[in-house]
């Protein structure tokens, strides 16, 4: 079994831009494009217990300040095991995260990701 621990330097990078853009687009009163990338970053993530769990403790806070219950209560669950099933490698790759998916299900990688994750 293989344990994740710690993210590459490489796709850190990616995942942090991501975050940016997440906040700029928030900032700005884009949602759209706020949970776009705020998926994006989930996504980059996910194989990392500590990314993994930021991004979902985001998900959670975004659900919060936009007034979404299923948002916020489908981000508990996530919130709490996340991070441990990346920890083990047990992650459904290509998940966006948002409670508007079931949390088990893989979903295809965006191709510019896919091409970051090739590169690793």
């Amino acid at each position: 079994m293989r344990f994740n621990t710690t993210i590459p330097k490489r796709l850190r990078y990616y995942f942090l831009r991501e975050l940016v853009q997440y906040r700029v687009a928030f900032k700005e009163g884009d949602l759209l494009h706020a949970w776009y990338h705020l998926e994006r970053a989930h996504i980059i993530g996910q194989s990392y217990p500590w990314e993994h769990t930021y991004a979902h403790w985001l998900m959670l806070k975004f659900g919060i300040a936009i007034k979404d219950t299923r948002e916020v209560l489908g981000q508990l669950p996530r919130l709490l095991v996340g991070g441990v099933k990346s920890f083990v490698g047990k992650i459904p790759l290509g998940n966006p995260g948002g409670a508007n998916v079931p949390p088990l299900k893989v979903m295809p990688l965006p191709a510019d990701i896919q091409a970051l994750f090739r590169n690793l």
